[in-house]
């Protein structure tokens, strides 16, 4: 399948999180230790806030190579500073590789990455497509489940209710499964933001879900390793969310439950039950 992180807090270059750590998403794109696949190459891209987006939308670079060879990537991460950013490398689950269908995936202000999959998704992707608000279907572009997932729960509210918009979309997608004779239809770890608020996912019908880490908060970490010149810079909100962890300093990385959803925010974080909703 995939593998993805997501950032938050103090501005960094993204070559400090996407290149430098021990096991970093460059390392996980060749040599994965949690994922399906060892090697994720069927795609990669990242998706930054800014200073000078005026609009608050996110810019978004999206490539069907392998991240681990990109010289642009590498260039882009040498002088792109940014407070909240993802990243994502690609494992196919059957769609194209093509750039339409790498993440992470963007509308408005909003973006979206997906590690997992709608388990035979060929069969119900006709019903899906035609639960998509008319005029947010105009917008999607791939072939992937993973931006169908998206484009439901922007139908389903996600602008006003994140939480409760990928619990329904949930509820949807199993429902629409179930229909077709999918016993176990939906596997995913998501993360969703706004720019402002980071919010992620872990989740499937079979109460196996893929791997997804959280960050220790830093204060505890400067105490843990206070050598460290890397968490005297950024500032106590900071936070990392990433499939598997980017090395094995010790105290640093916590297992996100089953069934639960985290929001990364402005005045502290909260880790809260989750379960699919009825839309």
């Amino acid at each position: 399948m995939c593998r993805w992180l997501a950032y938050s807090g103090t501005p960094v270059l993204l070559e400090t999180i996407l290149y430098r750590p021990e096991h970093s998403l460059i390392d996980q794109s060749l040599h994965s230790k949690m994922g399906v696949e060892t090697t994720n190459g069927d795609g990669f891209g990242v998706g930054w806030y800014g200073p000078d987006s005026g609009d608050g939308t996110p810019a978004v670079v999206r490539e069907i190579g392998p991240a681990w060879s990109n010289r642009n990537l590498r260039e882009i991460a040498g002088h792109v500073r940014s407070p909240l950013f993802f990243a994502h490398i690609r494992a196919s689950t059957g769609s194209a590789v093509q750039q339409t269908n790498s993440h992470p995936f963007r509308h408005g202000r909003w973006m979206w990455m997906h590690n997992g999959a709608i388990a035979d998704f060929h069969r119900m992707r006709r019903d899906l497509a035609l639960s998509v608000d008319p005029q947010l279907f105009l917008d999607i572009e791939g072939s992937t489940d993973s931006e169908m997932m998206f484009y439901l729960a922007l139908t389903l509210g996600l602008e006003e209710d994140p939480p409760g918009a990928v619990a329904r979309m949930v509820g949807l997608v199993e429902r629409t499964g179930h229909a077709h004779g999918v016993e176990y239809p939906v596997q995913m770890t998501v993360a969703v933001t706004d720019g402002e608020r980071l919010w992620a996912f872990r989740y499937s019908s079979q109460g196996d879900s893929r791997s997804l880490f959280y960050s220790t908060r830093v204060e505890t970490l400067r105490s843990l390793h206070p050598d460290l010149g890397f968490l005297r810079e950024v500032s106590d909100e900071t936070r990392l969310i990433v499939s598997e962890p980017l090395g094995d300093m010790p105290g640093a990385w916590n297992k996100v439950p089953e069934s639960t959803y985290g929001v990364v925010q402005p005045g502290g974080d909260d880790i809260v039950h989750f379960a699919p909703q009825a839309a």
